[in-house]
């Protein structure tokens, strides 16, 4: 099972479960803890061969590294506590993980929160992914990630995103990193069904303003899925919750609670 940690509220009865990206660990919400856990019950964990996730021994995580079975280790969590439904927040791939989540048991999603969302590939996603797919085995893998933060976040203010997302990076396995970059071959097909398809979940894209690989295709999301808005904060880029975390916090609690 997923390593976990939950904060429990003296008398709410709503539960947020966060979900991270690829490469990062439970620890990148660190600036949503205190917030969170004053007005919910609060789950945190950390995806397979992430952070406290690591396999300890050969042969952990025996199911191939596909998104239903990511997805499903979540829900193996979810279910372990006996929490019948919750309100999700994701940050980039972890928004995949939740959008799968809500389309396989949708009866567990009370809402989505989605930062820095990844809803479609550009072009030049899409050369990355390829080039990585091509180099992953050659080029050493902290090399491939760290040359994708940069072109995810390339700007200034960017920079602490970045060096919070290389120094989680740098605790996988090389393997691991390996494993997760596989589940890019799985993206697109899913991300068209997913556009495609407006499922019934209020659901919050959380979006920097300078997050130009991601935000154009979401804002083409919102404007034809009926239960869906979205919030743009300015001088932001795509790690919406480190780079404004008081705007991030403000905006997703009172979002939950309107829900």
């Amino acid at each position: 099972m997923l390593h976990y940690n939950t904060y429990l509220h003296e008398t709410s009865e709503d539960w947020v479960t966060f979900v991270h990206g690829a490469g990062g660990s439970s620890s990148i919400w660190f600036k949503q803890i205190r917030a969170f856990k004053a007005e919910f019950n609060v789950l945190f964990l950390d995806l397979r061969g992430h952070g406290n996730s690591k396999p300890k021994f050969k042969d952990a995580f025996k199911t191939k590294y596909t998104f239903d079975n990511v997805t499903n280790d979540i829900v193996e969590v979810i279910n372990h506590l006996n929490i019948k439904k919750s309100h999700f927040v994701g940050i980039s791939l972890g928004t995949i993980l939740i959008r799968n989540l809500a389309e396989n048991y949708p009866e567990r999603v009370d809402s989505m929160i989605l930062g820095g969302a990844i809803m479609k590939l550009n072009m030049r996603s899409q050369i990355l992914v390829k080039l990585g797919i091509v180099f992953k085995s050659v080029i050493p893998y902290m090399l491939l990630y760290k040359f994708f933060a940069y072109i995810i976040m390339p700007r200034k203010n960017h920079k602490a995103s970045r060096i919070l997302f290389v120094n989680e990076a740098k605790k996988l396995y090389q393997k691991e990193f390996i494993r997760w970059f596989k589940l890019t071959s799985e993206i697109n097909p899913l991300l068209r069904f997913f556009r495609a398809k407006d499922i019934k979940i209020p659901t919050l894209y959380i979006m920097g303003e300078q997050d130009h690989l991601f935000l154009p295709s979401i804002k083409n999301i919102v404007s034809s899925h009926i239960n869906s808005s979205l919030m743009v904060l300015q001088n932001c880029g795509h790690v919406v919750n480190v780079e404004q975390p008081n705007k991030f916090n403000d905006k997703t609690i009172a979002f939950i609670k309107s829900v």
